[in-house]
């Protein structure tokens, strides 16, 4: 077994070189494909016309993006309390009129602002105190 050349040696790499850059390679084969992308296009579209299930996969792939679920805009009161706010997000979510995600966000949106609110409302507190010495 020590005999074979093809083993790996200890402490030696079996390619001390690494592995080759393929942006070149790739760069390379961009700018060949690039005069005749017309007309490859042209051949893919009628391969899918024909029922080609590769090429419409393809074309389909590349030419639209895939579907995500889009979240409609939410309309909340604005002389609300934040609590009402939250309150009213719940109901809309238990009810199917709003995402339970999207509720679950927006009222942790509005936990960070109630926490906001009443920092702002200490500090102003604490600085009314402050002159009053």
């Amino acid at each position: 077994m020590a005999d074979n050349p093809h083993l790996f040696k200890k402490g030696q790499s079996g390619n001390p070189n690494g592995r080759k850059k393929a942006i070149a390679t790739s760069q390379a084969l961009r700018d060949e494909l690039m005069p005749d992308m017309p007309e490859i296009i042209g051949i893919l579209k009628e391969q899918a016309k024909a029922g080609d299930q590769g090429a419409i996969k393809l074309l389909m792939d590349k030419c639209y993006p895939s579907l995500k679920p889009q979240t409609l805009p939410v309309t909340v009161d604005p002389g609300a309390t934040l609590n009402d706010t939250a309150k009213n997000l719940i109901t809309a979510a238990t009810s199917g009129n709003l995402a339970p995600d999207v509720a679950a966000m927006l009222t942790h949106a509005i936990t960070g602002l109630a926490k906001l609110t009443e920092l702002e409302e200490l500090s102003q507190r604490i600085a009314r105190l402050e002159e009053k010495k």
